[in-house]
């Protein structure tokens, strides 16, 4: 909604600057957009000029060479190239210095040979209008010099106002202004309606029938001896201020009403609405109409429309038909009011792709009293400016569930208590009555506060005390009410186990280095074919969102790794080349033999990691850094989870879009003992080349965990033990086995045998050659055995080494020598 503050200083008029009353406003719940500048940037150099003479450009056909009357010691000449141009004219003048709306500074030049000393202005060039075929010519009894601004509002400071859907009253200039009366407390004028020069009672020679519950209430009134033309220079400028285009005075009228009244009206050339009987009822399948834009739409059962006996002449509350339009013609006008159905509205402008300003108001709900305030107001305006005679009478027709609006409302009290209450510090019962008053609320007082009714254009949004409270709070400064906690006994505030190591696992890869990203929760519709995921991989069945944003957006996403890889991507092809990011989210997968258009069972956090381009920084040691692979993916997996305290392993494994020989699973432990058992929680490997090089990027390394099920893996309570003062014993063991066998489960095999005496038990060599023939390995571990109540003995390790070699035996690896 914009506002021009010209327009709103007809009602208030408050002691402060655009940007001051933008403040406040917003401090006042009415969120202020931005300020535009509508116009020219200063007001010097726009002046009243009269023609004196208007002579052909001696090397021009179209140019005339003008002598005007600025207000100085002699005339100045001006080349003007417009049709209309002619001696005797009162004209607006841009003089050399003047910086015109667009921001061009006009100077003195010569036109074909002939020197120019400004410009005679049209509308479009002040922002007036479109209009541009001529001049614009002034009222005779402007004075040569006078400051055009005086005559013609050419410079104009608008609010552009964010309204909320549940405050359609002031998606009205004197909606604002009532805000604006309240906020700040300048004075405010009487409604614009408060004159009507129309009259009630029958109106001859039209009918009106409602046949649908959408709509609460019809007026119509008639005006005869209608004269088409453009509308003064005043309208057109507010309404080209407000983001209007001028079209003519009665369609200006019409807008110009809806603007300031917040409520939509309709012209209709009477002599077109045929059999002179306008009905209102629901379309029929398959019926069509020739809206106002020249686009023929089908309409269905669910769209309201006015017909007359030819068929639709209108879609209510959203666009006018093309064939009862207002036309140059025209000399009888049925000036249509109604109250349409908020819910039905916004579902025929959303299903035609067809909003209009009157059906962003509809769709928010309108009062029924606000029918014949419009009417009123246009009345005197058509009457004004199109010379329009009144006929006697409005037709005002309710629908089916009749005049529910003449009841008495009934009023809702505010108890000081409950202010108190709500609020955390007492406001004066004079004092809310004021603010109450100032917004249209009609007080009075009672034992323990105010009763408060309801005004008709705040029915809808203010429904009971508390509401009331909210209307009092934020007119009185939001920004005053004292900062209290709430009264909560006994009550501490402190995050779950699970919050504490979703933090945790967060705080560990920033802290290693990795930045962290967030992704849209939707995933394109040809992710799982770039992912190269089976037709039976459950990943692959995404649930649909009914109403995306755009194609893309279309899915729910059942992995993290797709938004990583685009970020990465965005990062590489924009300079970055090393990237080493994370996410963690919520993932949206589909249980096996439910339908995919239900909500899921859970959404399931997982975390992701992504490391492509160099696996640490440079340095001046080590200038040119290894490339992040497999292994540097897997340091910052075993950095995470031993943070977390979570005991895990990797395994050999595949995954579509990883590297077949560069790939494994995740295994976590969970619990101890003869009850412990391992869970997959996640992939990790290198992206396969291919599908890195459909990313625009060369090598990746990656993990993805199920979080949630990683965290519910993790111990319960932490029991922190002595580290022992008794001295460990080292030994080096080198095993060969089969090059199947994963180095991590020889690593297991041995920790399991070594039992409690085995501290520690890590590879740290592997060797391939021709000495252990074909097919093997020879793998290094390192050894610890250590005990917290005595200095072991060589028994005592031998026994437990032992047990090792026999248990890799089992695993198929044999001793070194």
């Amino acid at each position: 909604m914009k506002v021009p503050l010209s327009w709103l200083h007809e009602y208030t008029r408050p002691d402060m600057d655009a940007l001051a009353l933008a403040e406040r406003l917003a401090m006042t719940g009415t969120e202020v957009e931005r300020v535009l500048r509508h116009g020219v940037a200063a007001l010097d150099g726009f002046v009243v000029g009269r023609v004196l003479a208007a002579e052909q450009h001696p090397n021009a056909d179209r140019l005339r060479v003008c002598r005007v009357d600025v207000g100085g010691e002699a005339p100045v000449q001006i080349v003007c190239g417009a049709p209309n141009v002619a001696a005797g004219q009162t004209v607006a003048v841009a003089q050399p210095g003047a910086v015109m709306p667009d921001g061009t500074r006009l100077r003195e030049a010569k036109l074909r040979g002939e020197p120019s000393e400004g410009m005679i202005l049209s509308e479009r060039e002040l922002e007036l209008s479109a209009e541009h075929d001529g001049i614009m010519v002034l009222a005779d009894e402007l004075m040569p010099g006078q400051p055009l601004a005086e005559a013609l509002t050419i410079a104009d400071d608008v609010l552009e106002l964010e309204i909320t859907p549940n405050r359609p009253d002031c998606l009205a200039i004197y909606g604002v202004a009532r805000e604006v009366h309240a906020a700040t407390g300048a004075p405010l004028a009487p409604p614009p309606w408060t004159h009507d020069p129309g009259s009630m009672g029958p109106l001859a020679g039209v009918e009106i029938a409602v046949e649908t519950d959408r709509c609460a209430r019809f007026t119509a009134r008639v005006f005869e001896d209608v004269t088409i033309g453009p509308s003064p220079a005043w309208l057109k400028a507010r309404l080209m201020a407000a983001g209007q285009r001028p079209i003519s005075n009665v369609v200006d009228i019409t807008n110009y009403v809806m603007l300031l009244t917040g409520h939509p009206l309709h012209a209709f050339d009477l002599d077109r609405v045929e059999g002179g009987r306008l009905v209102v009822r629901q379309a029929r399948a398959g019926e069509t109409i020739d809206t106002l834009d020249g686009t023929t739409r089908e309409l269905d059962p669910d769209t309201t429309i006015i017909c007359d006996a030819q068929g639709p002449t209108s879609i209510a509350g959203v666009m006018g038909g093309a064939r009862s339009e207002v036309h140059p013609g025209t000399t009888r006008v049925l000036l249509e009011s109604a109250t349409w159905d908020g819910p039905s509205i916004q579902r025929t402008s959303t299903r035609l792709g067809l909003r209009s300003e009157a059906s962003a108001r509809f769709e928010k709900g309108l009062a029924p009293e606000q029918a014949l305030e419009a009417q009123a107001v246009a009345t005197r305006l058509l009457i004004d400016l199109a010379g329009a005679r009144v006929a006697p009478g409005t037709s005002d027709v309710a629908g089916p569930a009749g005049r529910w609006w003449e009841r008495p409302p009934q009023p809702i009290r505010l108890r000081d208590l409950r202010v108190d209450g709500l609020l955390g510090t007492p406001v004066d019962r004079e004092r809310s009555a004021a603010i109450l008053t100032a917004l249209g609320f009609a007080t009075a007082d009672a034992d323990d506060g105010l009763d408060v009714v309801v005004p008709h254009f705040r029915r809808a949004d203010v429904t009971r005390e508390a509401d009331l409270i909210e209307e009092v709070a934020r007119i009185d400064g939001v920004d005053n009410l004292p900062a209290t906690l709430p009264a909560r006994r006994d009550a501490v505030g402190r995050l779950t186990e699970s919050q504490r190591l979703r933090r945790r696992a967060s705080d560990t890869l920033a802290g290693a280095g990795l930045h962290e990203i967030l992704g849209w929760s939707w995933s394109p519709p040809e992710l799982a074919d770039r992912l190269r995921l089976g037709a039976d991989d459950p990943r692959r069945r995404m649930i649909r969102v009914e109403n995306p944003m755009s194609a893309d957006q279309g899915l729910l996403r059942t992995m993290l790794v797709g938004s990583l890889l685009d970020v990465a991507r965005r990062n590489v092809t924009r300079g970055i080349a090393d990237v080493a990011i994370f996410e963690a989210g919520a993932v949206y997968p589909v249980a096996r033999g439910t339908d995919p258009r239900e909500p899921p069972p859970r959404e399931p956090r997982h975390l992701g990691v992504l490391l492509t381009g160099a696996a640490r920084p440079a340095t001046w040691r080590e200038p040119q850094p290894p490339a992040a692979d497999f292994f540097a993916a897997k340091g910052v997996l075993e950095l995470l989870l031993e943070t977390l305290r979570v005991g895990w392993r990797v395994e050999a494994a595949t995954e579509p879009f990883l590297h077949p020989g560069r790939s494994a699973a995740v295994l976590v432990r969970e619990g101890a003992g003869d009850d412990a058992r391992e869970t997959r929680v996640g992939w990790l490997g290198e992206l396969h080349p291919a599908i890195a090089a459909d990313w625009e990027l060369d090598r990746v390394a990656a993990f993805e965990l199920d979080l949630d099920a990683v965290i519910a893996a993790a111990p319960g309570a932490v029991r922190y033990e002595d580290y022992t003062s008794f001295p460990e014993v080292r030994q080096d063991l080198a095993v060969v086995v089969p090059d199947d066998i994963a180095a991590g489960e020889v690593v297991r095999v041995v920790r399991e045998a070594g039992g409690p005496l085995l501290a520690s038990a890590e590879v740290f060599d592997v060797y391939r050659g021709e000495q252990l023939g074909e097919g093997t390995v020879s793998l290094a571990l390192r050894l610890a055995f250590r005990s917290p109540e005595r200095t072991l003995t060589d028994e005592d390790v031998s026994a437990r080494r032992a047990k090792i070699e026999a248990a890799l035996a089992q695993l198929g690896g044999s001793l070194r020598a």
